[in-house]
């Protein structure tokens, strides 16, 4: 299962493992009080992906075009990700303020597509 929570919510052992999602640290949270598994800097947006869209909701079908081709060209990013969330549950952690419009609501998706993709080949075999 892969669960989407703001850096800014309680903590819960119902997250599993976490991951951080995003390339910058989300201001006035301690690393204490986040508590994830992992920061892999690089699954998230390229810089300038994530100033061209700038969390407008009108630019949301394009920037997840975009952010879909960001990760084909670099699955090591996710890939990790992926084989922990067929271990178990995760939660991916990211820090907007927009909860339907950003870049970990696009992993999600993204992650998911891959797991189906996956389990459909298995069962073809």
């Amino acid at each position: 299962m892969i669960k989407l929570k703001r850096a800014y919510d309680v903590v819960s052992r119902a997250d599993g493992r976490r991951f951080l999602v995003e390339r910058l640290w989300p201001r006035g949270v301690s690393k204490a009080k986040l508590k994830v598994h992992a920061w892999p800097k690089e699954v998230g947006p390229s810089t300038e992906l994530r100033k061209w869209f700038g969390h407008d909701p009108k630019k949301w079908t394009e920037f997840r075009h975009r952010y879909f081709r960001e990760l084909r060209s670099h699955p090591d990013t996710w890939q990790p990700i992926l084989s922990s969330a067929r271990r178990g549950t995760i939660t991916l952690v990211y820090s907007s303020h927009d909860t339907q419009h950003n870049n970990a609501v696009a992993l999600q998706e993204y992650l998911r597509r891959k797991a189906r993709v996956t389990r459909a080949r298995r069962s073809a075999r």
